[in-house]
């Protein structure tokens, strides 16, 4: 059960990852996603390493993105959110239907959780913001 909401979670993030993939390639690393790495039999040291490797890769892409995207004139940016927020909506409505019923009331306390802690992060940063005008 654990995996699967871990999957579906993942899941979630997709339509983000695969706005900032050139030519469709939807996995982060293109042609260097995890099956690549499972065939190599790495040790544990090497799998943290990797690992390691792609999260600062990962970092890297997303400063990239946001670079050129603070560039976007404010009705830009305004439209991308929205449609954004509509596919992600779709996906885990989709992704919903999937599950049985004890699987859609996890789904939905995770989901739940999840907008908790985004409403969290986003009053922080807000705070944040306020104390370095401030100082």
């Amino acid at each position: 059960m654990r995996k699967t909401m871990t999957a579906l979670l993942l899941a979630m993030t997709l339509p983000t990852l695969a706005m900032a993939a050139p030519d469709g390639d939807h996995r982060p690393g293109g042609d260097h996603g995890p099956r690549f790495f499972q065939q190599l039999d790495l040790s544990k040291d090497q799998q943290r390493q990797v690992h390691k490797l792609m999260g600062e890769q990962r970092k890297n892409d997303r400063e990239l993105t946001q670079r050129y995207l603070d560039k976007l004139p404010a009705a830009d940016k305004q439209a991308l959110e929205t449609e954004r927020k509509a596919s992600r909506e779709k996906q885990q409505t989709a992704i919903r239907a999937l599950l049985t019923p004890e699987q859609q009331k996890t789904f939905d306390e995770q989901a739940a959780k999840m907008k908790e802690r985004k409403a969290d992060r986003q009053a922080f940063e807000a705070w944040k913001a306020e104390h370095k005008k401030a100082g």
